[in-house]
């Protein structure tokens, strides 16, 4: 008898399981929708799996169905409620949705998202995601509902002590944030010297070009290329070259580069650097050469309407 309840129970453990498994896949493969399907199915008779809770909320949180993802994070922070992770991405979704909804109602999910935080922040010491999180927190909230730029620098701080690029990472938005761009560049360039990765990279890249000081941003650019030697560095020297008419000999040569190495893992298609390669010829005077070009990127993205406006510029040269 024993042995028929076991054959009679097996079919339906080993289809739950399949569904679990699909649902991974097709996580790891980006088709969430799916994978939702999988997973609501395998939630059915494996209602308190925390694998299963979990993996339905992510596949609702990259959909942006916030409030489904809201029901199943926080029906783990029920499950396991000193798991810092769970609070963690429970209060990113309460987050994620405040941000999607009017001003009046979010007022009403602040207070959540932070103690959502702040719980996971003080469950796990060595939680840097959260400790992030809080960074952002506090310097976008409003002074009048908590908002603190002393408090964002408190969770640098411990963002430092358990990772120096992060927390110098983290300081140099808050200064960046909070309109001190000179700080700001100190930071980035301490989390480039101590990391160096391409994100330290792009974060003073990105602040060079939004203070107009495209010389500098050339400069980091050419050092990330001489470190990571990225194809894609090509393009952004390019670019910015086209974009503020400097140094064009420089981005000519680049975007060419750019074009004669590329491949698809370099993400800007090759149209947007016949685009910038026209820019670089308007801005020489030289009409022939920057209308074959502008033409290259309208054949290659006939949608785009920057291309067809470039043009209309370049023929009145």
């Amino acid at each position: 008898m024993k042995f028929i309840l076991i054959c009679f129970c097996l079919p339906v453990f080993v289809f739950g399981q399949s569904h679990l498994e699909k649902g991974q896949q097709l996580i790891a493969a980006k088709d969430f929708k799916k994978a939702e399907q999988h997973l609501l199915k395998y939630n059915e008779t494996h209602q308190n799996d925390i694998e299963g809770i979990e993996l339905l909320g992510d596949a609702y949180g990259h959909q942006r169905q916030w409030d489904n993802a809201i029901i199943y994070y926080k029906k783990l922070t029920k499950l396991e409620p000193h798991n810092a992770n769970f609070h963690y991405k429970h209060g990113g979704a309460l987050g994620m949705k405040a941000l999607s909804v009017s001003k009046l109602k979010a007022l009403g999910i602040i207070g959540d998202v932070k103690s959502a935080f702040l719980k996971a922040a003080a469950l796990d010491p060595s939680h840097i995601d959260t400790r992030w999180a809080l960074v952002e927190l506090y310097m976008q909230l409003p002074g009048i509902i908590g908002g603190s730029k002393s408090k964002s620098l408190k969770y640098a701080n411990e963002l430092e002590a358990l990772s120096k690029v992060d927390g110098y990472l983290a300081k140099g938005y808050i200064y960046e944030y909070d309109d001190e761009p000179e700080m700001a560049e100190t930071y980035y360039k301490m989390a480039i010297h101590v990391g160096g990765s391409l994100t330290c990279y792009e974060k003073l890249t990105k602040l060079y070009e939004k203070e107009k000081q495209p010389d500098k941003a050339i400069s980091n650019l050419e050092a990330s290329g001489e470190r990571h030697q990225r194809n894609a560095m090509h393009y952004q020297i390019g670019k910015v070259c086209a974009e503020y008419n400097i140094q064009l000999d420089k981005g000519e040569k680049c975007l060419m580069a750019y074009i004669e190495n590329y491949s698809a893992k370099d993400g800007v298609p090759k149209a947007w650097a016949y685009y910038r390669l026209s820019q670089i010829y308007k801005h020489k005077k030289n009409k022939v050469d920057a209308l074959k070009w502008i033409d290259e990127a309208i054949v290659s993205l006939p949608k785009i309407k920057a291309f067809k406006k470039e043009k209309q510029e370049i023929e009145k040269l």
